[in-house]
């Protein structure tokens, strides 16, 4: 805990510093919620236009850091954060305690160890290297969130507790804007902050964005930037920016003109991120092609395809059963999937009917917006892979929509307290949690608690794995039966794909001997064949 409050102490003034810069730009609302929120924007902005070239590591951290406290003293904003601390602090500072204590669990969230961490290293070794889905395609989605991340993972947030700051961040903007019916949900994101996960700050700034415009917020170029912003760090939050759209043209009533070019730049930025990274300008799907030498196997893509299929049943039939579905099996087999996940399909479900039905008897316009966006998101990702994961800030927007004008105060503070302490019984007590809810697989990776958490967070460490070649290329696998790639040395390769490359008689190599140029697929020979076979054989 104590770690956290220290790089929370060391980036949240390297944050408001710049953010303050920024703001004299384009300032999203008034207060210092708003600068830190610019802050990141700003950083995350550039560091992403570096990684192209280079590593973020030391040599960009410490200026950076320099740069913000700098101007965080230069402009004075210790004045402000000051002021909001006195004003604040009966809420703010036990909240932040439950921010730090949350934080300090054992991470659970399955893609910590299977993409975040390793793209995390990537970013700080190497940068952002060509063509890299190659290697393994997971890795081509590289979330602007974890080059924010990566960026301060070398010196101020080793322990990769972004997530933590976000949500104190989120705390700020709450008690500053004075909208306490956000606390009603805020204890469901502590179920974020042990990990890098982008869907943690794709919620809050999706619910910023909402809580601006419920709020007539007439800063067009500013809400449409941020709306852009969350969508990059995750496109499956496409409802965000074409909501922003749609309100700047329809209630605000401004030429696009006048507010537009930023964040189309933003969007071009990220098309941009994901043709070096992927070949093809929106990960994973394989539209607009350029025909890049370093694009993905189509056979790969294919099969990616039809895994994510099958995940949208969580595994539960092969794809010949799926494609053999008739159209009301497709929904009856979704809804009435074995577990918990088929309880929150229904959930969501409920939950879009109780969003439409609320924005039918309110008819307000701005609704009807929002309610019009939702319902396109929710299609494209039923259409795709209907994953409970992709559609989650669909629950915060109708919980929002139906209690912003009748929560008060206390029953948000109230709600808040109940919610905290039943998550923090969950957390505590995993053994508990898998009892209850066998079918919730993140619940076996929950590692409760631990004393040494009141110093730093915990985590876990596995640093077994071996060498081999293939090709030009030598790789590093982790340790046997242990699926993720997680702390393996770079360049690693998760065991799933492994077998793919067998099948399909491809395999990864780097563009030149002299390596970090990026990487490009090729057909294997019958040598490197049999080294991949004993590759393979080994691990198991």
């Amino acid at each position: 805990m104590i770690y956290i409050l220290l790089s929370l102490m060391l980036i949240l003034p390297t944050l408001l510093g710049i953010g303050g810069l920024a703001s004299q730009k384009i300032k999203l609302w008034d207060g210092i919620s708003s600068d830190l929120v610019m802050g990141i924007v700003s950083i995350s902005i550039v560091w992403t236009a570096l990684a192209f070239f280079i590593p973020i590591n030391t040599a960009v951290e410490i200026p950076t850091l320099l740069l913000g406290i700098s101007l965080f003293i230069y402009q004075r904003k210790y004045r402000a954060l000051g002021s909001f601390l006195r004003e604040h602090y009966r809420i703010f500072v036990p909240v932040l305690f439950i921010i730090l204590f949350f934080g300090a669990f054992y991470p659970f969230i399955l893609d910590h160890f299977g993409y975040y961490v390793p793209s995390i290293k990537w970013i700080r070794e190497v940068g952002m290297p060509r063509g890299i889905s190659n290697l393994d395609l997971l890795l081509g989605q590289m979330s602007i969130w974890h080059i924010f991340q990566a960026g301060f993972s070398n010196l101020s947030d080793t322990f990769l507790r972004m997530n933590s700051l976000m949500l104190a961040g989120y705390l700020i903007y709450i008690l500053e804007r004075r909208v306490f019916v956000h606390l009603l949900f805020f204890p469901i994101l502590f179920l974020f902050v042990q990990s890098p996960s982008a869907d943690l700050p794709v919620i809050i700034l999706s619910m910023l964005v909402l809580n601006e415009t419920m709020r007539s917020n007439t800063n067009a170029k500013g809400l449409f930037l941020l709306s852009v912003f969350v969508f990059i760090i995750k496109p499956t939050a496409i409802w965000v920016p074409v909501f922003v759209f749609l309100y700047n043209l329809f209630c605000l009533k401004q030429k696009p003109l006048s507010w537009m070019p930023a964040g189309i730049a933003l969007g071009l930025l990220f098309c941009f991120k994901n043709i070096w990274l992927f070949g093809y300008p929106i990960f994973p799907v394989a539209v607009i092609d350029l025909n890049l030498p370093w694009k993905p196997n189509p056979e790969l893509l294919k099969n990616s395809a039809m895994i994510a299929i099958m995940k949208t049943y969580n595994l539960q039939y092969t794809y010949a059963e799926i494609h053999s579905f008739s159209k009301w099996d497709y929904i009856k087999n979704w809804l009435l999937l074995e577990g918990i996940k088929g309880k929150i399909h229904i959930l969501f479900i409920i939950s879009l009917m109780i969003l439409c039905f609320h924005t039918f008897i309110s008819r307000k316009k701005v609704l009807y917006l929002l309610c019009g966006a939702v319902l396109l998101k929710s299609a494209m990702v039923l259409a795709f892979s209907a994953q409970y994961r992709f559609f989650l800030e669909v629950f915060f927007v109708m919980i929002f929509i139906l209690t912003y004008q009748k929560a008060g105060k206390k029953t948000a503070i109230l709600g808040f307290t109940v919610m905290t302490l039943a998550i923090a019984f969950v957390l505590s007590t995993p053994q508990w949690l898998q009892k209850q809810l066998p079918s919730f697989y993140l619940g076996y990776f929950m590692g409760g608690f631990n004393e040494n958490q009141w110093l730093k967070p915990s985590e876990y460490q596995l640093n077994q794995y071996k060498s081999h070649k293939v090709g030009n290329l030598e790789f590093y696998l982790s340790a046997e039966d242990y699926p993720f790639m997680f702390d393996t040395p770079l360049p690693t390769i998760s065991n799933g794909f492994l077998k793919d490359y067998l099948r399909l008689g491809i395999f990864p190599q780097w563009d030149s001997e002299r390596k970090k140029n990026g990487f490009h697929w090729k057909k294997l020979t019958p040598k490197e064949i049999q080294e991949l076979k004993k590759a393979i054989s080994l691990k198991q």
